[in-house]
């Protein structure tokens, strides 16, 4: 995690949040990648991302991916795609640790759930 988040001190502090989120939820594994890191019981259900490392100019320091059975209706999100029928990827642009409140919970725990 330490290369990952390196100079990055407001994407790892989101991170740190969005892990104890989870945590408080179940049991899950971590897989850092050059790209992500991904929150995963059988299955992943949450992906976490600097989108600076991809996109130019202003970007949230850190994007929460949850993947639901369901597109979810929260204006919140930045984009929901449907890669394949029956999984909704959710893209949720994060700046603060408040905004990883009971609503995010939620989505957090239905993706746990189906991630068996």
């Amino acid at each position: 995690m330490e290369a990952f988040f390196a100079g990055q001190e407001t994407a790892r502090q989101l991170f740190d949040a969005l892990r104890e989120l989870v945590e408080s939820i179940g049991p899950a594994t971590l897989r850092a990648t050059k790209s992500q890191v991904a929150f995963r019981r059988r299955k992943g259900f949450a992906w976490a991302w600097k989108p600076g490392q991809y996109l130019h100019g202003q970007v949230a320091p850190l994007v929460l991916t949850v993947a639901l059975p369901e597109r979810d209706p929260s204006p919140r999100w930045k984009q929901v795609v449907e890669p394949r029928p029956g999984i909704y990827i959710h893209h949720l642009e994060l700046y603060a640790s408040s905004e990883l409140d009971g609503e995010v919970a939620e989505w957090l725990r239905r993706a746990w759930e189906a991630a068996v």
